[in-house]
């Protein structure tokens, strides 16, 4: 008897277990991949974009009367802010499938744009063809509104390891384009219009890339395991925005049906709600942001003086700060390290306005090794703090308050963007330009 009751607690252990692990299963499988595929999403996200910063040096040499690398960044950032406040005010309803991968796909047609506009001009400077590179900065611009809000919405209702390679790989875009430039110039520099083959070999690697996330997006990242449960999960909490990717997988899903069972279920807070309960990390990003953008890149490219590394002064200073960025984004892996506090990180970055001051006397009286420790700093702190808020910011809520959140805060970010580029002409003032 005793023997018997043994057996049959055993087997209904052994039934609850594999039970349990089978219905565990897709929360964890393909969880390796989904991540590294984050991360190449993240680098096509903002890869064209740096790719057109990062050859800054052949701009300013085609166009050095009109401050292209602050100009085109100004042109880009009203069209990205206008575009993503736009999506964030109709995110419950947008297709994120459908956006994301118009997104990707502008980023490539853009891309494709330099390099035909810089072929039919036989590389020439004037004002027609800086238009013309305004205008393709202005398509970027809308395209990063479209991906970089989808896919930050998207994976906030996902694990935050998704969320954090996602952006790590932003600023990774960064990384790789400084090395792929540094590479160029030196393979280059001592040819017959060395910048401009530069310049179409970056272009071209960038439309190959561009093309690789659109392939990615499309037909790889909705079919694992993983990213298909959280996005029934979200589903199934009453988000609209996941339909199409659920269809791209095979999966079909009927709300309607739910929410006529359960209508309490798909319940959620209003933008407005999100907005209040989460003002401290939106003024945070912003002020990120702010600072940044104030100083990286138009500063660094062209108010830090002559030095003895000359023409690969600017190059480095950018490369240092898109090293540290990507580094910076790693570093809240570590739990002991993570800044988890709401309060110590508007205090960390109110902090970082110290670094104003020392950019400019550093210019003014310092040499190269002390400006290229404060890039560091800058970009090792942007990096770290922008991981620390997206990744803390979306707890506690549903799927689709997460999506409404994240999109909210990528209009914080890009608002911080655009007032960071408009205060870097002060830079210009102060030297009496």
């Amino acid at each position: 008897m005793f023997s018997l009751s043994l057996v049959e607690f055993w087997r209904h252990t052994y039934t609850m277990v594999y039970d349990t692990g089978v219905a565990e299963a897709p929360k964890q499988q393909g969880k390796p991949f989904a991540i590294f595929v984050c991360w190449l999403l993240g680098n096509g996200s903002l890869f064209a974009w740096n790719s057109m910063l990062t050859i800054e040096d052949y701009y300013v040499y085609l166009f050095p009367n009109y401050h292209p690398t602050r100009v085109l960044t100004v042109v880009y950032q009203p069209f990205a802010v206008t575009t993503i406040a736009i999506l964030a005010y109709r995110e419950a309803k947008s297709n994120t499938r459908q956006r994301n991968l118009f997104g990707f796909i502008l980023f490539f047609f853009s891309t494709l744009a330099l390099v035909i506009l810089d072929v039919a001009t036989g590389s020439k400077g004037g004002i027609g063809p800086f238009i013309g590179v305004c205008i393709i900065s202005a398509c970027f611009g809308v395209a990063d509104a479209h991906v970089q809000g989808g896919m930050v919405g998207d994976l906030s209702f996902m694990c935050p390891e998704f969320l954090q390679s996602f952006m790590a790989g932003l600023a990774a875009s960064g990384v790789l384009t400084s090395a792929l430039r540094l590479i160029t110039k030196a393979a280059f520099e001592n040819s017959q219009n060395g910048l401009r083959k530069g310049a179409m070999l970056f272009f071209s690697v960038t439309c190959f890339f561009e093309l690789l996330c659109v392939f990615l997006y499309a037909f790889v990242f909705p079919k694992i395991p993983i990213v298909k449960h959280y996005r029934m999960k979200a589903a199934s909490e009453g988000s609209l925005t996941v339909s199409a990717d659920l269809v791209a997988a095979g999966i079909q899903h009927n709300s309607d049906n739910a929410a006529e069972e359960d209508p309490k279920r798909f319940e959620r807070l209003s933008s407005k709600d999100l907005f209040l309960q989460n003002m401290d990390y939106a003024i945070s990003l912003f002020l990120i942001y702010v600072l940044t953008l104030s100083i990286f890149p138009g500063f660094l490219s062209e108010d830090t003086g002559s030095h003895s590394l000359g023409s690969w002064y600017a190059l480095v200073l950018i490369a240092m700060y898109n090293v540290w960025d990507l580094i910076g984004r790693y570093v809240p892996l570590i739990p002991s390290i993570k800044l988890t506090s709401r309060k110590g990180i508007l205090i960390a970055t109110l902090s970082r306005f110290l670094l104003i001051p020392a950019f400019y006397f550093t210019a003014k009286y310092g040499d190269q090794g002390y400006m290229i420790l404060l890039t560091s700093f800058l970009g090792l702190s942007n990096g770290y703090l922008t991981v620390c808020i997206f990744t803390e910011a979306p707890k506690g809520y549903k799927g689709p308050e997460q999506n409404a959140l994240g999109n909210l805060l990528v209009v914080c970010l890009l608002g911080g963007l655009f007032c960071g580029v408009t205060l870097d002409w002060l830079w210009l003032i102060g030297k009496g330009w």
